[in-house]
C-alpha cells in the first residue's frame, strides 16, 4: 500500500511519563492513542497539551459560534481521554488561535515551554515537522526549539492521512486497539459530521478517518 515498507516495532519501554502535544483537539488521539492506552495501561503518568482552541473548523457555521465550538473541541477532547484513563487534570489548553498559530509562535513556544516544565516528561510525542498543516509545521519548530537532554521525542504524521513515514518506528495495533482508536476519533463529533450549517467546514472523510485508523501508529525519533 502507500505506507511502503513495514517499519520497524517502536520500543517503548518504561519512561517516566508521556506527554503527547496535539496543534488541536483530535491530534492526540489520531497520532497516539494506542501509545497513550498502553503507556497508560503500564502506570506510566500521560499527559496531553492541545496547543490552538479549534475555533478556525468551522467558521460560517450559526449554530456553533466559536464560543460554544471552542467549549465543545475541550469536552471532547476531555471524554476521548477520560475513556483511557486520562483525567481533566492532565490535560492542558494552551488556547492559542487555530489556522494563524505561527502568527503566535513566541507565545506557543512560550506555553509549551511552561507545560513541558511543569510536567517534566521523558517521552515527548509531536507533529512532524513536515505535515501538511500549517499549525502542525509551527508546533514541531516550536518543540524542536526546547528540547531537553535525557528526553527522548518522536514525532507523529497526520496530514495527509495515511502518508508514508520514512525512517520511522510503529505500534502493530490490535483488532481492539483499532476500534477503540476509530471510536476516539468517531468521538469528535464536531470535527467528524455533527455541524451540518457550514459550507466551508472541515469535516473529516470517512476515507481519512480509515486511514487515521490503520493497523499501526508510526513514529519517527527526533534525533539529538
Amino acid at each position: 500500500g502507500h505506507l511502503g515498507r513495514t517499519p520497524m516495532t517502536l520500543r517503548l519501554g518504561m519512561p517516566r511519563r508521556l506527554l503527547v502535544i496535539a496543534p488541536h483537539a483530535d491530534d492526540e488521539a489520531i497520532g497516539a492513542h494506542a501509545m497513550m492506552t498502553r503507556l497508560k495501561r503500564r502506570g506510566v503518568t500521560v499527559q496531553v497539551i492541545v496547543v490552538t482552541d479549534g475555533a478556525a473548523s468551522h467558521p460560517s457555521s450559526v449554530r456553533w459560534p466559536r464560543r460554544r465550538l471552542v467549549a465543545e473541541r475541550r469536552r471532547e477532547s476531555r471524554r476521548v481521554l477520560r475513556q483511557i484513563g486520562v483525567s481533566a487534570a492532565g490535560v492542558t489548553f494552551l488556547d492559542l488561535p487555530d489556522g494563524l498559530l505561527h502568527t503566535q509562535a513566541i507565545a506557543a513556544r512560550r506555553g509549551l515551554a511552561r507545560a513541558i516544565g511543569a510536567h517534566g516528561p521523558t517521552l515527548i510525542v509531536s507533529p512532524a515537522h513536515d505535515d501538511d498543516h500549517v499549525d502542525h509545521r509551527t508546533v514541531a519548530a516550536c518543540v524542536e526549539a526546547l528540547r531537553r537532554p535525557g528526553v527522548r521525542m518522536l514525532t507523529y504524521p497526520v496530514w495527509p492521512a495515511g502518508r508514508a513515514v520514512a525512517g520511522g518506528g510503529a505500534l502493530f495495533l490490535t483488532a481492539q486497539e483499532r476500534l477503540a482508536k476509530r471510536r476516539a476519533i468517531r468521538s469528535y463529533r464536531t470535527q467528524t459530521g455533527c455541524i451540518t450549517d457550514d459550507p466551508d467546514c472541515f469535516t473529516m472523510t470517512r476515507t481519512q478517518i480509515a486511514a487515521f485508523t490503520g493497523p499501526r501508529e508510526a513514529f519517527v525519533e527526533r534525533r539529538r
